[in-house]
């Protein structure tokens, strides 16, 4: 009986001491990574190319989580959708400039976004392509669900976007025929406040960053696709929580710095219409405009 008895009291102990122990502390200056579920965001876009090299865009886009769980609308089998339309002008053939506006739906609300933007392209070593994209949005709407890489209603985001980019032509002619494009790209977004009220609430610097590889496909002048992968990554900063451990002490086990990493997975399939008369030598630009 006793030795039967040694190993209970021996576990019981066991049990008292795991008890008395206290909870580690939650170190808040520490930054948690937080991987979540793979996005699907295929898209279609047609393009409107205008005699003096400019352009028109209007694309759509379904964006859907590619695991069972969460909520979705799944209306046309996405859980969100955008649309598009986009103008922009070329004042060189370095500079150009435009003005976009979209409209995002989760089936709970409408985003309205307008943006505008400056930029920047020029050849470098070995034929590779150095863009700069600067732009400006903000955020009109009643969505319960915020968008990805942009801020809740009433808020204005600034975006910058640095790429690097090669055509490999294939076959034909060098600037129409089959050709590879690869490209990488960086953007990293943050909202724009130029005096913060005591009851704003604290912020990274950074909101926003998408890490973007890809490599695009011209069958032809009209007709090209590219299949994409990003990492993208929601910075935030969450309000500090507490509760009491063993011992009654008040101490935190939430809140602090946070990285929300969405690996991504795209296809962009894009139709170019030619005006009568357009530029043979003008710019066509990267799906990701």
């Amino acid at each position: 009986m006793r030795r039967l008895l040694f190993p209970v009291f021996l576990l019981a102990g066991s049990f008292a001491a795991r008890a008395q122990a206290p909870t580690p502390s939650y170190n808040p200056n520490e930054t948690r990574r937080s991987v979540q579920p793979l996005l699907l965001w295929p898209e279609l876009q047609g393009e409107l190319a205008l005699q003096n090299g400019d352009y028109l865009l209007l694309a759509v886009r379904g964006e859907r989580v590619a695991s069972a769980g969460g909520f979705a609308s799944r209306r046309l089998g996405f859980d969100t959708r955008r649309a598009r339309l986009a103008y922009e002008h070329f004042g060189s053939a370095a500079w150009s400039y435009g003005a976009t506006v979209q409209l995002v739906g989760d089936g709970r609300g409408t985003v309205v976004i307008p943006e505008v933007l400056l930029r920047h392209r020029s050849p470098i070593i070995g034929g590779i392509t150095f863009g700069q994209r600067l732009s400006v949005e903000h955020n009109f709407g009643s969505a319960v669900g915020m968008p990805l890489g942009s801020g809740p209603d009433g808020q204005t985001w600034t975006r910058l976007r640095l790429d690097l980019e090669k055509v490999l032509p294939l076959s034909g002619d060098a600037t129409t025929g089959l050709a590879l494009r690869p490209r990488l790209s960086y953007e990293a977004s943050t909202h724009l406040r130029f005096q913060k009220a005591t009851t704003d609430q604290d912020e990274r610097t950074i909101q926003y960053t998408s890490l973007r590889a890809e490599v695009g496909v011209r069958l032809s002048p009209r007709l090209d696709f590219t299949p994409w992968f990003a990492y993208q990554t929601s910075y935030i900063l969450e309000l500090p929580q507490y509760q009491l451990d063993a011992n009654g002490n008040q101490v935190q086990v939430r809140g602090g710095k946070v990285n929300n990493v969405y690996p991504t997975v795209g296809l962009d399939l894009r139709f170019t219409l030619l005006a009568a008369g357009s530029k043979s030598d003008r710019q066509q630009l990267p799906t990701q405009h």
